[in-house]
């Protein structure tokens, strides 16, 4: 039986008198693709920085591949993130003055991986998402596409429990979302990689395992 890798229960938050989480209930299984869609202003990406550890909410739980994550510590938790929870954005925010390979290698390093462990692992990655003879170039030769697929292949290199992307085609032209979106799949298939995706991308949303919309901080 698949597991549950996410499971959030009466998720709630607001800002001053704006309620933005009602409470939200989610659960994603392993090795399942879940798009979350909805007009801007839904809660959508709030719902996500939570579910990624990146804001808290103010009240509810949080389960991510077993470990309650909203009782750890500052500390602990920044530790938790690096190593089981990975994030791509519409922008890459690559780093322009390491070359591909080494902006992959970054987090392996800063988790403590041995320089050896981190290269051989980014190699792999960056082959995985096609770019093996990309490896040397800087984000300054990259096209669009090849850069979100470096940032792909960073956010994969500590083998999050998670990856969340929040409009990760937003700002790419439909042929490279295209190539993109088919890459999420593979990424599933050959990792058994569980995905979140926040999107205003109906073509996206209909390729995955499941779509909820969100309006007014709810699932409708």
């Amino acid at each position: 039986m698949t597991k549950n890798i996410i499971e959030a229960v009466s998720i709630c938050k607001s800002f001053g008198d704006l309620k933005v989480l009602r409470s939200v209930d989610f659960t994603a299984k392993e090795g399942e693709i879940v798009a979350i869609t909805g007009a801007s202003g839904a809660g959508k990406t709030t719902l996500l920085q939570i579910l990624g550890t990146l804001s808290s909410p103010d009240s509810g739980e949080l389960s991510i591949d077993g470990t309650q994550v909203l009782k750890l510590s500052r500390k602990d938790l920044s530790a938790f993130r690096g190593r089981r929870v990975g994030f791509v954005f519409q922008f890459h925010h690559l780093l322009p003055e390491f070359d591909a390979l080494e902006n992959v290698m970054i987090p392996a390093l800063i988790a403590g991986r041995s320089r050896k462990e981190a290269t051989k692992a980014a190699e792999e990655l960056l082959a995985k998402v096609g770019l093996a003879s990309r490896m040397q170039h800087k984000p300054s030769e990259l096209s669009g596409g090849e850069a979100q697929r470096v940032a792909i292949a960073r956010a994969l290199i500590n083998r999050p429990a998670v990856l969340f992307a929040d409009e990760p085609t937003g700002n790419l032209d439909s042929a490279t979302k295209e190539e993109i979106h088919k890459l999420f799949f593979e990424l599933r298939d050959s990792l058994g990689q569980t995905i979140i995706i926040v999107t205003h991308d109906p073509a996206l949303a209909s390729l995955c395992d499941r779509a909820l919309t969100m309006k007014d901080g709810q699932f409708v």
